[in-house]
């Protein structure tokens, strides 16, 4: 029997980001829906008890809005496009000023299913990171940053609670109602939606507070002691570093740009930039307590994600017509595409069965 623990934050984000950069190279609906289910099935199968698991719900109805906003917006700023009209809508004429924009006017069955396949490879991206969000212990996270990232690490990190603390706050302020015996009603809950969302800012201002309480009492955000040297040293490899990375990528987008300040002055920059991050994390003084440690578990989940987006991105530039269909023609699934999604349900059975109260008692007897 595998025992109960966290995995390694870094190792879920790195498969999120693997499966939101795969989604990035298709608009094959059948290859987005298999990601969206890929994605449910880990995070129901993976997360926690915590408070911020239960936060992928909420990522899951901000994917439909964007669906269904995406598939507004073309009707509304449709394009004309030739094809089989469903129905049309009065025009609206613009001045010249405006010219190549259209409001309202006929809405074709291309461009419903060109908005819906956009709409979904975006609510993709955004449940890919929510599953991120639900799976990751975002204070280990935090613990698992670099000491020259620790101030952008808390910010981020209490960033990125925001959504399941409120989450969290909303189901507790919604059981306090049903206990006081709130109203009832579809019509009733409509109008206590100020009931509602008065206690949950109010709960989750005063937890930002206490938060940010917490933080000041144990030093956070306090700099280590550095000469003037020390400073002028850390922010001349850093501007210097950020420097050549721009040159480097502008060079490789520009083809008329000399080779030279290509890759080399990429490679440049991002060693520069490098050095600066450990001038920088040498003014950090903190110690860490039991530091997480990467095992088999945790490697497999991060190379599932990358060999997915790895995948996805062999599919579009080799198979252009299976990763972006179109709207002319029925879109269809091959082996390698249907292998390279599948690959993002490992963790499934790799990752460790996650820490709950049950767990915990197993754990502890």
């Amino acid at each position: 029997m595998r025992i109960a623990r966290d995995l390694h934050p870094v190792a879920w984000w790195v498969w999120a980001l693997g499966l939101a950069v795969g989604t990035s190279f298709t608009t094959n609906p059948f290859l987005l829906g298999l990601l969206l289910g890929a994605i449910t099935l880990t995070v129901l199968t993976c997360r926690s008890d915590q408070p911020w698991a239960r936060s992928f719900r909420l990522y899951v109805w901000l994917g439909v809005v964007v669906v269904v906003v995406r598939v507004l917006f073309r009707i509304l700023l449709g394009g004309n496009a030739p094809g089989h009209v469903l129905f049309t809508l009065p025009s609206v004429p613009l001045p010249d000023v405006a010219a190549g924009i259209d409001l309202l006017g006929p809405f074709t069955r291309e461009e419903l299913l060109a908005s819906t396949y956009e709409g979904m490879r975006l609510a993709t991206l955004l449940i890919a990171v929510g599953a991120a969000n639900a799976l990751a212990n975002p204070k280990r996270l935090m613990k698992s940053l670099p000491p020259a990232l620790y101030e952008i690490g808390t910010a981020m990190t209490v960033a990125i609670n925001v959504l399941p603390q409120l989450a969290d706050s909303a189901a507790r302020v919604r059981a306090a109602q049903q206990l006081r015996g709130g109203p009832e009603g579809r019509f009733r809950r409509v109008r206590g939606v100020r009931r509602l969302l008065v206690p949950v800012l109010e709960d989750a201002f005063e937890r930002s507070l206490a938060l940010a309480a917490g933080m000041d009492a144990r030093g956070y955000g306090r700099s280590g002691a550095a000469t003037p040297g020390q400073r002028r040293t850390t922010g001349t490899l850093m501007v210097a570093g950020l420097l050549g990375v721009v040159v480097g990528v502008y060079a490789m987008l520009d083809s008329t740009a000399p080779r030279l300040l290509a890759l080399p002055m990429l490679a440049l920059g991002t060693a520069l930039a490098l050095a600066g991050f450990v001038s920088a994390g040498r003014r950090v003084e903190r110690t860490r307590y039991r530091p997480d440690r990467w095992r088999a578990a945790e490697v497999v989940v991060a190379l599932s994600g990358v060999a997915t987006g790895a995948g996805l991105w062999a599919l579009a530039e080799w198979d252009v017509a299976v990763a972006h269909p179109g709207v002319l023609a029925v879109p269809v699934v091959t082996l390698p595409a249907l292998a390279a999604v599948l690959v993002a349900v490992v963790p499934v059975w790799t990752a460790p069965p996650p820490l709950t109260a049950r767990s915990r008692e197993v754990v502890a007897a």
